[in-house]
């Protein structure tokens, strides 16, 4: 048996540094058995998938050497390695499960889910619906059917029992089947769920070990059913622990910088960012630190990982990228990493149409240009002490900006000035006062080149990071204010 991984990443936003932990683990097992290692593009989400995420986490996996044998840029036996290109496979499989009685059509409206999940919540069950919860009656069924009401399939699930996982890692798992829902496989759109997708396309893309995160723990009975019920091998299940902040909650981009595009734009070297993932939670057989992708595929064992959550630690990833380059590069190889980092005609290119306008000697352009080549601006508190707002004001503008450009899937200049107008607009404040601490937190600067401008440049991992940098300088935000801020965003719609 070849032995064949995946990683199946979503195009929806910035390249996470997850999808790069557990890319690294596929491809170290693959690499340890002689086999392969996949990538397959969920882009089922009509709405939230972009091309230019994709681009992104080909971009980011391929720089921290992650390559792959097969998917959506380099083709295969198994394509195509896209699931918006793969809709008829799914309709075909759906419609199987359906005749043979494993699988049915539900018309249940939203409302009408909700209300039932509320008479379960006030009767102390467990919210997952089976199927008898969501029958409707027959008359009903068939009149909805031939008035052509939206529906989506959902597949059978037993209503007790346990059903028991066999991991690679955790050994024998039981997950009670009254927790589980009749799951949708098909979306009204026709579109399948990553449930149905990742179970057709594992199995025809001869996928031998899933090496996932621990959150799929919950999903593994479904995914199994849906084996037992089309006949197939389920492969062998693996999953990771989760990456954890320092405070020991699950990593996320409230805490932590996690898109792959900001370590790439704050210096990191690709080869100490890839070295510290394989930290998480796996070491050497020798227990050092330092070590290559070359090192790491050729001492693998899965056996090794620990379960314990592996803590993503900024400040030790830029002690071991120091190593990285104190030791790994001479003049010549640190001039080049410059040039590639940031140095270099591309990049440069964007920056000067900002300082050109604005120099009169070529001295005049690094003052003016050095945000573009800095990591988090040194501001403090007094940076802010000529902004005329209240403080917590200041702090909301900053976080609602944040959490705005979250939202923002084609990072470019326009978009970025439609939710600065919007957001004027709500504080009511004028354009010039609105931008007056983003100018600071984003260049650090009361006075530079246009924002704008600036953030379109630095792309929305930095802009974001430097905005949050910027509410931690100015005491960050109390759960109460949280809480306050999260309602008043809810209003804004």
């Amino acid at each position: 048996m070849t032995v064949r991984t995946r990683i199946a990443p979503s195009p929806t936003g910035d390249p996470h540094v997850g999808t790069a932990y557990i890319a690294l683990f596929n491809l170290c097992f693959a690499r340890q058995h002689g086999g392969q290692f996949i990538l397959r593009i969920e882009d089922t989400d009509r709405v939230r998938s972009t091309q230019a995420s994709e681009q992104m986490i080909l971009d980011s996996l391929r720089w921290l050497g992650l390559d792959w044998d097969e998917g959506p840029d380099v083709g295969g036996p198994h394509g195509p390695y896209r699931q918006s290109e793969r809709g008829a496979i799914y309709t075909e499989h759906a419609d199987w499960l359906i005749e043979q009685g494993h699988a049915f059509k539900c018309y249940r409206t939203a409302d009408e889910l909700e209300a039932l999940r509320e008479s379960r919540r006030e009767a102390g069950l467990h919210l997952a619906l089976k199927p008898q919860d969501l029958a409707l009656d027959p008359a009903e069924q068939s009149r909805r059917e031939a008035e052509g009401y939206p529906y989506v399939v959902r597949m059978q699930v037993p209503s007790d029992g346990v059903c028991v996982i066999d991991d690679m890692l955790r050994g024998r798992i039981e997950v009670d089947w009254a927790q589980v829902d009749a799951q949708i496989l098909l979306k009204s759109d026709g579109m399948p769920t990553y449930h149905l997708a990742n179970v057709v396309d594992d199995h025809l893309m001869g996928i031998t070990h899933v090496l996932r995160g621990e959150e799929w723990i919950n999903s593994a009975p479904k995914h199994k059913l849906l084996y037992e019920y089309f006949g197939w091998t389920l492969p062998q299940l693996c999953h990771m622990p989760l990456l954890r902040n320092p405070d020991k909650s699950k990593l996320s981009k409230r805490k932590n910088p996690t898109s792959i595009n900001y370590y790439r734009r704050m210096g990191f070297l690709p080869q100490a960012v890839t070295n510290y993932l394989g930290r998480m939670g796996w070491s050497m057989p020798d227990d050092r630190e330092k070590f290559s992708l070359d090192e790491m595929m050729a001492s693998f064992d899965i056996h090794r990982v620990s379960l314990g959550g592996p803590v993503f630690d900024l400040e030790k990833l830029t002690w071991l990228n120091g190593v990285y380059i104190r030791e790994d590069l001479d003049d010549a190889a640190l001039m080049r990493a410059l040039q590639a980092w940031a140095f270099n005609e591309r990049y440069v290119g964007e920056i000067l149409p900002q300082i050109r306008p604005r120099i009169s000697t070529l001295s005049d352009a690094m003052p003016l240009a050095g945000h573009f080549f800095a990591g988090l601006p040194a501001v403090s508190e007094t940076s802010f002490e000529g902004i005329d707002l209240e403080r917590e004001t200041l702090l909301e503008l900053l976080q609602f900006l944040v959490w705005r450009f979250e939202a923002v899937g084609d990072w470019n200049k326009e978009a970025l000035l439609g939710e600065v107008k919007e957001l004027a607009g709500h504080f009511e404040l004028k354009m010039k006062a609105f931008l007056a601490p983003v100018f600071i937190a984003v260049t650090g600067s009361a006075h530079s080149t246009s924002v704008l401008d600036a953030m379109a440049i630095l792309g929305s991992d930095m802009t974001r990071a430097r905005l949050r940098h910027a509410i931690e300088v100015l005491g960050g935000v109390s759960k109460k204010q949280a809480k306050r801020f999260e309602k008043r965003y809810r209003e804004l719609g």
